[in-house]
């Protein structure tokens, strides 16, 4: 086991930028997994990962030094010094555990006859995350992000979702109007303002979920390429919902009429 103590050191510089930097786990193909049920969920779609990261007091905890000790951390295994452990960290009470692995490949291409969610400029990676994990819940797999999305596979979308990106395709950087333009289903954009009731529709068909930026909505072409606006009722004084409690509400009103 290595054991890493400066921040000067070559092999904890290239942790974090694959921690910071999109750019750098596209270039590298590699993704980071924060905690112990990230490490078990990748692990049981696609084997080991590459390399396993522990703090020193990560170490000594009882969930963490038995994985350790199994032999299922079949790869490399480094131990950082708390310090620079917390440096990585993507939440303020840091896991104790990372892992180095190889980002999965979609299973399927695009398919303009299947159900989908379509992600227009998500800023927030923790709303992509709770979207994802509906998504899987609800057994979308396929889902399109537009360029300006957050990315879907940094350290903090990865935790938010808790596993689900191993049960999806995801295609990030996806000229949305143009799948819209060729898609074969009914493509549905959430609105305030929109005159039909999420309710009345029939969903037992393709559909393409339209779901867009947290202050500014869809772009203007998105919406263009939408076939229908619909809106979720609320009876109650808020005036909308947070964007990935919109995704789960139609996401399973499509479950439900299909049961």
């Amino acid at each position: 086991m290595k054991h890493i103590a400066s921040r000067d050191n070559a092999h904890f510089k290239s942790l974090r930028k694959l921690c910071q930097s999109g750019r750098e786990r596209r270039k590298t193909g590699l993704v980071l997994l924060d905690g112990m049920h990230l490490i078990e969920s990748y692990a049981q779609h696609f084997g080991a990962p590459q390399e396993i990261v522990v703090s020193e007091s990560g170490a000594t905890r009882p969930e963490i030094a038995r994985y350790l000790a199994s032999g299922k951390a079949a790869g490399v295994t480094t131990m950082l010094c708390d310090a620079l452990f917390d440096d990585l960290a993507v939440v303020e009470t840091p896991s104790g555990i990372m892992a180095v692995a190889a980002q999965p490949r979609c299973a399927h291409g695009i398919d303009q006859e299947i159900d989908a969610v379509l992600l227009d400029g998500i800023q927030d990676p923790g709303n992509l995350g709770s979207i994802l994990r509906s998504a899987a819940a609800a057994g979308f797999r396929q889902i399109l992000l537009s360029a300006d999305c957050a990315q879907a596979w940094s350290p903090k979308t990865l935790r938010a979702a808790m596993g689900a990106h191993f049960l999806l395709d995801l295609h990030e950087r996806c000229d949305l109007p143009s799948f819209l333009g060729g898609y074969r289903g009914q493509a549905v954009l959430t609105a305030l303002d929109a005159a039909t009731d999420l309710y009345s529709l029939d969903l037992k068909s393709p559909v393409a979920w339209v779901l867009g930026n947290e202050g500014q909505g869809v772009s203007e072409a998105v919406a263009q390429s939408t076939t229908l606006r619909v809106r979720i009722p609320m009876p109650g004084a808020t005036e909308s919902l947070n964007v990935a409690a919109a995704a789960a509400v139609c996401l399973f009103e499509t479950v439900r009429q299909r049961r």
